[in-house]
């Protein structure tokens, strides 16, 4: 085990009867506490809403008590380094954000403008992918894409993992999306209302988005025009932080059509691109991002997937989760990653106190 404490994956079942063979005994109790100490100590879910432990210092962070001690000389490395991050690579990288913004808001309001045609459609994916490749520059990006025989095709629903709100740009850089969220004020609505005059992204109201039903029908009829382009969809619908796959929710997988698996997988020696929203807001983030070394990063296109006869929308969600995370080297949990900012289900513990009594009942101690 790579955490503090040695689990023992044991189902509780079997644990409980190599403990005794009576068929319940007070000594049970000591199990379940046991299992809730385990919990508290090192649960499997808080610690993926962390930066990942690094394996060497990368003069940027120490996530790693090892690393509280550092020399002179590597003291010196580090302050030139600050030097060359913040009054070089700072100023170049924020001038270049600014372009990147300002034209993709310029552009897709000028082209915004021209009637629908082939013409229009070719203007709006140019000036999406040029902007995009602006911004992906502005943060010293690095991407390796894999297998673009399986891009995404119009029609389709691009399914990836999600650790950082510059996935989308990620994925843009290398080809154009419909884009799916909530309207936003600020910059962030400005850059939603430019955006969609020039392409068919699909922007929610607060108080549509709580509709699922409504969410479902207008992706349902993106979809089955296969002249637009394909949807972005994160389906944990929040951040984690590059090391796992949480629970998909079911939604992106009930509106049919065929879906794309995309695996990202960031390398944290070169900057943290994991957003934490608990503990920094999105300028502080950014601030981090855009004054790290590099922005790296490897993305695989993976082969398209459909819906099987008789599979549920929970099951294929699970099907294609478990591709992202093989795929991606990473651990794949089935919790929620709303368990972020909320307490976890009272389904969940009823689902544990229905086991137990089962047992008991089968083994005969009630009756």
């Amino acid at each position: 085990s790579q955490g503090i404490i040695q689990r023992d994956e044991t189902p509780m079942e079997k644990e409980i009867a190599r403990l005794h063979r009576a068929n319940f005994e007070f000594s049970d109790i000591f199990y379940f506490c046991r299992k809730g100490f385990e919990a508290i100590v090192e649960d499997e879910v808080t610690q993926r809403f962390s930066s990942q432990e690094l394996v060497s210092w990368n003069l940027l962070t120490r996530t790693n008590v090892n690393f509280h001690y550092v020399s002179l000389r590597l003291t010196v490395v580090w302050v030139i380094g600050v030097i060359v991050r913040y009054c070089f690579l700072l100023p170049l990288r924020f001038t270049l954000a600014a372009i990147g913004i300002t034209s993709m808001i310029v552009g897709t309001t000028m082209v915004g403008q021209l009637p629908n045609s082939s013409m229009k459609n070719y203007l709006s994916e140019l000036v999406h992918l040029t902007c995009s490749r602006i911004l992906v520059r502005a943060l010293s990006g690095t991407i390796h894409y894999h297998n673009k025989e399986n891009k995404p095709q119009k029609g389709g629903i691009c399914v990836a993992n999600h650790t950082s709100p510059i996935d989308a740009i990620i994925l843009t850089n290398d080809g154009c999306y419909a884009m799916v969220g909530q309207v936003h004020g600020g910059l962030m609505g400005v850059i939603q209302r430019a955006t969609v005059k020039a392409c068919p992204h699909v922007w929610f109201e607060r108080s549509e988005i709580k509709d699922r039903h409504l969410v479902t029908k207008r992706l349902r009829e993106h979809v089955a025009d296969k002249s637009k382009l394909p949807i972005l969809i994160f389906p944990e619908g929040t951040c984690i932080n590059n090391t796992s796959v949480m629970m998909f929710k079911k939604g992106s997988f009930e509106i049919g059509g065929t879906i794309y698996p995309v695996a990202i997988k960031y390398d944290p020696q070169f900057g943290d691109a994991f957003w934490n929203s608990s503990k920094y807001s999105i300028v502080s983030y950014l601030l981090r991002i855009m004054t790290s070394w590099a922005i790296v990063c490897n993305v695989w296109y993976m082969p398209p997937m459909v819906r099987k006869e008789g599979e549920d929308a929970v099951q294929f969600a699970n099907r294609v989760r478990s591709a992202i995370a093989h795929q991606g080297g990473l651990t794949e949990l089935p919790w929620d990653g709303g368990l972020k900012r909320a307490k976890v289900k009272d389904t969940f513990k009823e689902e544990q106190q229905k086991n137990y009594s089962k047992m008991l009942v089968r083994n005969g101690s009630i009756g």
